[in-house]
């Protein structure tokens, strides 16, 4: 059937396995981001790290996690207390021993599958640097982690490592934290191939036509770039609306048949279609009909539009005034056609066997375009000329845009140059804080950058930036900011160094050629964050006693640390983001103080998966709780730690746990979160109780972080991001009409794995335990779906009969699996084909063309191992359903399939056709209905106490003994062997059926360091200086330095209220507060008239907060209803005010009945209880509303949106709503000229407090606020 005939069946699956490939299964996320290719060429990578502080052993941690072949690490210096600060595996019982060897146990830990080595040698020399003690083999990386490192007259320096690196074919990277400021420099030597420029995904196309023009042929309209009359066009039409490629690129061809497969693996280079139209007939490319017509042959639809030409041209030529006018037309793009020429000019010739006769009349139908990158190679520049040779930058790229563009660069370029001209002049560093040291290295920065000016070579220096470009006017150096980089050249700022560890590894793993490497330098700095003062009082940050946070201190200072200690932080999440941001935390010191408290929550149990990034845990902890597990490892780094771990979600079903009390009492909540709706609820709480919230996310190589500030910023809901999949699949395709193997694994997971193991064992389990439920809830259902509950149900049941006194054993569970094989992979097959080829016997058209392939059957009389494979996964999930335990011996298995001597049916045609049309909706058959009643009443009859139950299976994709993505892979390349499609490998129907999200180690530790320094922005009060003091960013690792993107918070979205008088807008921050004491609070008539009198609004409804649902505590239509009147006088005459009749419009009716019935008959009652009945629900409803119009507002609320069930919901409402002493409402109200007015949501206090004896206290306060 495949190329997997030749071997064993399933020992190309997994679950059959009795020992897991846990390397694989550690890296599966990095997998799905790099490919297997890259991944398999990053185990190749032998890299050196020379430093193991903190940005040393961020980076080591980082690519082994990343599964480098080997990590070697150097660092002879010996720890002090303060590398606790930012080394995590340094702790106090390592100080005065090596930094590398005291590290070194626990880098070992995080993957067992890389070499972790000490390099124990006093100094680098070239000889070291040469060969890998770890595997023998040349290092293919070199990373220096601090200026300072290389140092003494032994070691080479930093210019001679790197040109012993570029001497020998290994990248070299500098990545360097000195205060709060940090560069990160890479060179990749004089030739480095990329073979993936930007990471995106590439293109697969399929075809649906092709066409050859030539000659004369070549209509006049059409435009593509290079051709003429004497070009031979071939154009390929795509079933995608957009092909997404430009002129030059170049795809690879695929799936071609009959005598176009030799061209099959052959790489053609491509351009855009397009036609010249006249710009005055504005043709609306976007327009359905547009689309239509390009599905037509190119010659056609060229003709179509030549007409159009033709007569606009004639409309131009006949208007006088545009006598010497050029002709104005565009050019049109048909993104669904791409053009080969066939011509040494565009390397595009046919193979041996190939002619431009077969193009011409030997395509049918199939085909696909696999876009191809063609490598890039680049060319870097040495450490010593970018930085102070004619390389280096005049205006050197910082992570913040604007202090990129306003050439604040400069002064931390020229201070890096500067300080090795210091250790050079001095034999020695900066010392902290001193002030001496700062001043000189001012005097060697003005000096270097005089002498470059007066060069007239170029580079970096002390020159005036405008938008980015240097204007070569001087300006002075800004003298703050290198005495500063002097002062604090001792120090590292944790966040700062997971920045770059995360940014240095990732740009180790560019080495494989996957990704484009920086343009050499980027520099970043955090001036916010230093308080030393001016006047060198130093009290604030010294003296320094050998403190694990001295580094802090001396940039922070001492009343910083003391507010760190006592910081009350929610953490939430705690996977690949949660790890990292629990070890910032740890190393920070937040909440050592007895009032500081880490809470961090997750649900989730650790899995071998995690292990590749979240590096808190290790085998030991796999099956265990991640915020329990991560909080023990951070608490025994830090043991003075306030933290505790919970293992609850955060949502609307926990506020009884994360109540008023919790949430008031955070300093801010931190998200580690993977899905938009858990992201969007605690940002409507932080909104609802003033609180920042630190935001950050991860997609590969892209990443992102919003610091969202009460009242100064916009809030994570103010944007409009969805988990929604944008990128649907016509079901149509999927069902009837695939042609990529995404079809076939979407169909097997949307159709197969859900209606069979999800969607039926539910219903049926409805069905037992609750018949009355079940044909209730059968009503809301589509008839399509209906009818196949209905039919599952049917199945199910008749299974149980079938068997030994109701008995259900794995025999009968395979039978049920080759029953739905032989259905599916067979005899739907069979059905389609036999409608399709009475279509085409009826019409005359040929069926199968374009994009639709014909499928063929399977065939149980001629087995090969995929067949057994389907009965062995899918007989096994049964199974499961019916509570057995599963069969794994294969031989067992296959003896119990051979003793049934199963027998494919034989097939006969269907006696309705099936639905070949290409929309979404299945059709259903004339006697669908009569069917779905005729199992309706089949179940009734059915006693459901008889009936076994069923365990429908829950989706896991990281559980290889469960059969899941066994089954789907199976199923998918059934299904794709049916319609030959090329098949899927397991791991790529597990990425996509699992919607698994890449995820790298390199990226994660990046973006929460940058959220680290955020956080200490906020500790430090610097909102009060502004949103410009906080960084958000948008950086993708993958795709060099255009891509590291940082930016100020945007400010709150502004509403405008739409009032004529009062506030004219307002931010989702913002509430309207009001305040009352328990014995005197408003009803809810008084609310109302208080806004409308308030505000000049007429109001229509009043309900609870970001609840829009029909129920409201008050509904301007309610009130209106007190004025409705039903009335029967004594002639029996009704009267029934008008609006009765649009709320109950069944008695009118009874009302035109007893106007025209004598007073003597009989069926006057009937009608007369018809509206006596409507009478009733009337006063009922203006009783229920008088109640809750003149009773307080706060019992309104409870007794509207308390649930009226008794039970766990009533008793959670009780338990959240029972301690709060406020309510939040929304108001819909307009003007009197009906416009509809805006207000924020109204937080409706009442204080349970009586006021103290003697205090005066006003009976009522309001205010907005």
């Amino acid at each position: 059937m495949t190329g997997t005939t030749e071997v064993s069946w399933g020992s190309w699956l997994q679950s059959w396995k009795t020992e897991i490939d846990e390397e694989t299964e550690r890296i599966d996320r990095q997998k799905a981001a790099f490919g297997a290719e890259s991944v398999a060429r990053i185990k190749d990578l032998n890299v050196l790290i020379l430093g193991a502080q903190g940005v040393g052993v961020e980076t080591a941690k980082n690519l082994i996690l990343s599964n480098v072949g080997s990590v070697t690490l150097w660092d002879p210096n010996p720890t002090q207390m303060a590398d606790l600060g930012t080394n995590f595996y340094l702790h106090a019982n390592h100080v005065g021993m090596a930094r590398a060897k005291a590290c070194m146990g626990d880098l070992k830990t995080l993957n067992p599958f890389c070499k972790v080595q000490v390099l124990e040698e006093e100094a680098i020399t070239e000889k070291v640097l040469v060969e890998s003690v770890a595997t023998g083999k040349p290092y293919s990386a070199v990373v220096v982690t601090s200026l300072s490192i290389l140092q003494g007259d032994a070691s080479l320096t930093l210019a001679q490592v790197n040109e012993v690196c570029r001497n020998n074919n290994a990248a070299f990277l500098l990545a360097c934290n000195h205060g709060v400021s940090t560069s990160l420099f890479s060179d990749f030597g004089l030739k480095h191939e990329i073979t993936d420029e930007f990471g995106e995904p590439t293109r697969l196309l399929a075809l649906s036509n092709l066409e050859v023009l030539s000659g004369d042929e070549i209509p006049e309209l059409l435009k593509i770039e290079g051709i003429d009359k004497k070009s031979t066009v071939v154009l390929l039409t795509v079933a995608q609306s957009d092909h997404g490629l430009d002129d030059g690129n170049k795809i690879l061809l695929d799936d071609l048949r009959g005598p176009l497969e030799v061209w099959n693996g052959h790489r053609v280079q491509i351009q855009r279609v397009a036609f010249r139209s006249p710009t005055a007939a504005k043709v609306q490319t976007a327009d359905v009909s547009f689309q239509e017509i390009l599905k037509q042959p190119t010659k056609a639809v060229l003709k179509n539009f030549e007409k159009q030409y033709n007569y606009y041209l004639q409309q131009h030529e006949q208007d006088e005034t545009n006598k010497d006018k050029k002709f104005p037309v565009r050019t049109i793009t048909m993104f669904n056609r791409l053009a080969v020429i066939l011509d040494d000019e565009h390397h595009n010739k046919l193979p041996e066997g190939l002619s431009v006769a077969d193009l011409e009349t030997g395509y049918q139908a199939g085909g696909l375009l696999q876009q191809v990158r063609p490598p890039i190679y680049k060319e870097y520049s040495s450490f010593v000329d970018t930085l102070e040779g004619s390389a280096s930058p005049a205006v050197p790229q910082m992570l913040r845009g604007d202090h990129w563009e306003a050439g604040k660069g400069i002064e931390l370029h020229l201070s890096v140059a500067g300080v090795l001209e210091f250790y050079q002049r001095h034999k020695a560093w900066p010392a902290i804080h001193s002030t001496e040291d700062g001043q000189k290295l001012v005097d060697i920065v003005q000096e270097l950058s005089k002498k470059r000016q007066e060069s007239g070579n170029g580079g970096c220096w002390a020159q005036q930036v405008s938008f980015g470009f240097p204007t070569g006017e001087p300006r002075d150096l800004d003298e703050v900011q290198i005495r500063h980089f002097a002062q604090l050249f001792g120090t590292e700022l944790t966040g700062l160094c997971a920045f770059l560890g995360g940014a240095a590894a990732q740009e180790v793993l560019k080495k494989t050629g996957k990704y484009t490497p920086i343009n050499q330098w980027i520099h970043h700095d955090e001036p916010a964050l230093v308080h030393i003062d001016e006047d060198d009082d130093t009290s604030n940050v010294s003296p320094l006693f050998g403190s694990r946070y001295d580094h802090q201190i001396a940039i922070l200072g001492k009343d910083f640390q003391a507010k760190m200690a006592n910081q009350r932080v929610f953490l939430v999440g705690c996977g690949a983001l949660g790890c990292e941001y629990l070890k910032g935390l740890s190393l920070m010191g937040v909440a050592t103080g007895r009032q500081g408290k880490i809470y961090v929550t997750d649900m989730d149990r650790i899995e071998v998966s995690n292990l590749s990034r979240q590096f808190l845990f290790r085998d030991k902890d796999v099956g265990s709780p991640k915020s329990v597990s991560g909080a023990r490892v951070v608490k025994e780094w830090n043991p003075q730690m306030n933290i505790t771990a919970l293992e609850k979600r955060v949502g609307t079903d926990s506020e009884d746990f994360f109540d008023d009390d919790f949430w008031e009492a955070l300093h801010v909540c931190w998200n580690a979160l993977d899905n938009v709706m858990a992201r969007k609820y605690t940002d409507r709480q932080c909104l609802l109780y003033s609180k920042p919230l630190l935001e950050s996310g991860t997609l590969g190589t892209k990443c992102n972080h919003e610091v969202i500030l009460p009242y100064r910023t916009s809030t994570y809901n103010d944007g409009k991001e969805s988990d929604e999949n944008e990128n649907q699949i016509a079901m149509c395709t999927l069902r009837s009409f695939p042609f990529l193997p995404l079809h076939c694994i979407e169909f097997a997971k949307q159709a197969y794995f859900s209606d069979y193991f999800e969607f039926g064992p539910d219903q049926y389990e409805t069905f037992r335990k609750d018949m009355t439920g079940f044909f209730e809830q059968l009503d809301s259902m589509e008839p399509g779906e209906q009818l196949k509950s209905l039919k599952m149900i049917h199945a199910y049941i008749e299974l149980q009969q079938k068997g030994d006194g109701g008995g259900i054993d794995l025999a009968a569970c395979i039978r049920v699996a080759f029953h739905r094989l032989v259905e599916d992979f067979r005899n739907s097959v069979l059905n389609l084909c036999h409608s399709a080829d009475v279509m085409e016997k009826s019409s005359g058209k040929q069926f199968w063309t374009g994009t639709k392939r014909r499928p063929r059957p399977i065939d149980w009389t001629q087995p090969v191992p995929e067949l057994m494979e389907y009965l062995y996964c899918t007989a096994n999930m049964y199974a499961v359903v019916w509570g057995l335990d599963p069969v794994r011996d294969r031989a067992t298995f296959e003896k119990i399939v051979t003793d049934l001597k199963l027998e494919q049916p034989d097939w006969t045609a269907p006696s309705q056709n099936v639905d070949l049309s290409e929309n979404d909706d299945e059709a259903d058959s004339g006697d669908a209905a009569a069917e779905a009643e005729k199992l309706k009443a089949e179940l009734y009859k059915v006693d459901p106490a008889t009936l076994k139950p069923a365990h429908p299976h829950d989706f896991e994709k990281d559980d290889d003994s469960n059969f899941h993505v066994d089954f789907l892979t199976i199923s998918t390349n059934l299904r794709a062997w049916n319609y030959d499609i090329k098949a899927s490998q397991r791991h790529a129907v597990k990425v996509t059926a699992g919607r698994i999200i890449p995820a790298l180690a390199t990226t994660t530790a990046m973006v929460c360091g940058l959220v680290d320094i955020e956080f200490c922005k906020l500790v430090l009060g610097l909102e009060s200086q502004g949103r410009d003091k906080f960084l958000n960013s948008n950086i993708n690792l993958a795709a060099g330095s255009g891509n590291f993107t940082t930016f100020s918070p945007d400010p709150p979205v502004v509403v405008k209220t739409g009032l004529s008088t009062g506030p004219k807008r307002f931010t989702s921050w913002d509430k309207i507060v009001l305040a009352f004491r328990q014995d005197e609070e408003l009803t809810v008539e008084e609310l109302v008239a208080y806004v409308q009198k308030t505000f000049g609004v007429t109001v229509d409804r009043l309900f609870a907060h970001g609840n829009p649902s029909d129920k409201a505590l008050y509904n301007s239509v309610d009130q209106q209803k007190l004025k409705w009147d039903i009335q029967i006088d004594d002639q029996g005459k009704p009267h029934v005010s008008d609006g009765v009749f649009t709320q109950w419009p069944q008695i009118r009716m009874a009302v035109q009945m007893l106007g025209r019935l004598p007073a003597t008959s009989g069926q006057r009652k009937v009608f007369e209880n018809q509206i006596n009945n409507v009478k009733t629900a009337l006063d009922k409803t203006k009783k229920s509303f008088e109640n809750i119009f003149t009773g307080p507002v706060s019992k309104a609320y409870h007794h509207v949106y308390r649930p009226e069930e008794a039970g766990e919901k009533q008793d959670y409402f009780d338990r959240v709503n029972g301690k709060r002493e406020y309510v939040l409402l929304d108001v819909h109200c307009q003007t009197a000229e009906e416009a509809d007015i805006h207000l924020p949501c109204i937080k409706y206090i009442v204080s349970r407090d009586e006021p103290e004896e003697g205090q005066e206290q006003a009976v009522k306060r309001m205010k907005v606020a």
